[in-house]
């Protein structure tokens, strides 16, 4: 059984303010390059890590060029839902996004948490479960996220996570979970998305973490303008289990298509934002200025009612549904 592993994609109509070229047509090139290189490693399916689309309203009309591309595929394509993906990150709204719209049609297939994948080749089965993004991930017991029960009797799971899974510790208030603190998954491959730099292919005692990093580049950070997209291309054989990294070609340099002077102007603007968010903290003790992160530092400092802190989040949600503006970043 083979499969191809890519994530976060972040589909969008405009260019990021951050980005020398086109974005839509440096991405349409690079899912091409994507879908080309499944077809000819004749893999049997095509696996996304979440943040197929940058928001879950997103121009039907850019969501059909893509879905175009997708459709190249000659084997069917498994998602899980990311934060981008979902109104209020959260994975209920699913149905009301263009990810859900996809799954409807059938140009990829969004993973049921309650129902896995079950493929069975040459004699090996092999169960594809998902956990899309969610309030708690990262910070409830990851046995619940990373622990997939084995269902189906099957030989081999693959595990897929859209999650901030990473080898070294990140600053306070910013939820993630330590590769090394989840070693004893029931999972024989973990897939994970979410962390844009990625880690790369992890492996221990037969068993494997793995993050190539995001197909897109996004955002402005330093370490963007030296990474380079890659997929993963799996192979599991008689049990035994085979991961390799390959690199986009089409992918061009970082300093090719991110905006040098745009990066040295955001290290002031960041400066000034932390000394913001430091104010912020001492004066309200927040660890985070993310409306749903608050609620929920709220709920637990208050000792609020677990439907009350709900309810709240279910507000948000929909506040979030009807704002429109697609040139927030």
């Amino acid at each position: 059984m083979k499969f191809l592993y890519v994530t976060d994609t972040h589909i969008r109509g405009t260019t990021p303010k951050n980005r020398l070229d086109v974005y839509v047509d440096t991405l349409k090139e690079k899912l091409e390059e994507v879908i080309t290189l499944a077809n000819q490693e004749d893999v049997d399916v095509l696996l996304h890590g979440g943040d197929v689309f940058d928001r879950p309203d997103l121009s039907p009309n850019v969501v059909g060029q893509f879905a175009k591309i997708f459709m190249k595929a000659n084997m069917p394509i498994y998602v899980v839902a990311g934060n981008h993906d979902t109104f209020g990150h959260n994975p209920e709204t699913i149905s009301r996004t263009m990810l859900g719209l996809m799954d409807s049609f059938g140009v990829m297939t969004v993973i049921d948490q309650e129902k896995p994948v079950l493929i069975e080749k040459a004699g090996v089965k092999v169960q594809i479960s998902g956990q899309p993004y969610h309030y708690d991930l990262d910070q409830r017991d990851p046995k619940l996220d990373y622990y997939p029960p084995n269902g189906s009797n099957a030989d081999v799971l693959i595990h897929i996570v859209h999650s901030m899974l990473v080898e070294k510790a990140l600053p306070e208030g910013v939820s993630h979970t330590l590769i090394d603190h989840i070693w004893g998954t029931t999972a024989d491959i973990i897939l994970t998305g979410h962390f844009h730099g990625g880690f790369g292919i992890k492996e221990r005692n037969g068993k494997f973490m793995c993050n190539p990093g995001a197909l897109s580049r996004v955002n402005n950070h330093w370490s963007e303008v030296t990474r380079m997209p890659k997929v993963v291309i799996g192979t599991i054989r008689n049990n035994d289990i085979l991961l390799r990294e390959v690199s986009i070609n089409c992918a061009r340099k970082g300093e090719e298509v991110l905006d040098r002077s745009f990066l040295e102007k955001a290290v002031h603007q960041e400066e000034k934002l932390h000394s913001f968010v430091q104010q912020v903290k001492e004066s309200a003790q927040f660890h985070t200025l993310n409306m749903s992160d608050i609620i929920l530092e709220i709920a637990s400092l208050k000792n609020v009612e677990e439907k009350v802190k709900q309810e709240a989040l279910r507000r948000m949600t929909v506040i979030e549904e009807v704002w429109k503006d697609e040139e927030h970043e």
